[in-house]
């Protein structure tokens, strides 16, 4: 039995994307954009901050690496709210639909602990959830085994009694190996008949 839903945010109820930030330091130029953020600020690199790096220490690194991308490596860093778009009011009527539920939420996210108290000002959303689990709080982040098991064990939950709902592959498979059962999102309709096949209505 299932009684717990645990969301991953950034891809699944928030949107955040570099892009919004690199349209406009690069006037729209797609070509420079991808290879930016491809080659210079890429998802790995700033995985590090989302585990604990602090910002200061990952952008000194690369600007020394790609001194003619100083400005926008800065960017990264200092506009980083302008990266940040929209709730999916889908995924937040799901939410609120299991509150009324009294399903118990979480999230589990891979975020720096520098930048997500913007996030947490910016979404009221966030508030919904019993609790909000971050990768750079803790210093280890999604899909480390450990990162899933201290979140059980801070929460006290009982991983084959919660779902964790992610829109990265590898990141369902690190929950499924701590027992937990596991979504991959694609949409909210698609989500709700997942919900529904482990006994989650609403």
């Amino acid at each position: 039995m299932v009684d717990t839903v645990v969301f991953d945010l950034g891809g699944v109820l928030i949107d955040w994307n570099p892009k919004h930030l690199y349209q406009k330091i690069f006037n729209q130029d797609s070509e420079k954009i991808e290879y930016f953020l491809s080659h210079v600020c890429t998802l790995a690199w700033n995985s590090e901050q989302d585990a604990g790096r602090p910002f200061q220490e990952g952008r000194t690194l690369l600007k020394r690496q790609y001194p003619e991308y100083a400005e926008a490596i800065d960017a990264y860093d200092f506009l980083w709210e302008e990266m940040l778009g929209g709730v999916d009011e889908e995924v937040a009527d799901i939410l609120f639909a299991l509150k009324k539920e009294k399903i118990p939420v979480y999230a589990l996210t891979n975020w720096s602990k520098e930048k997500f108290p913007i996030a947490r000002k910016r979404y009221k959303v966030l508030d919904l959830f019993e609790g909000i689990f971050v990768s750079g709080e803790v210093g280890c982040r999604k899909p480390s085994l450990t990162f899933y098991q201290l979140f059980l064990e801070k929460y006290e939950i009982e991983a084959q009694r919660s779902v964790f709902i992610d829109d990265v592959q590898e990141n369902v498979e690190g929950a499924e190996k701590a027992g937990m059962h596991a979504i991959r999102f694609q949409n909210a309709q698609q989500l709700t008949q997942d919900l529904k096949k482990l006994g989650i209505e609403y």
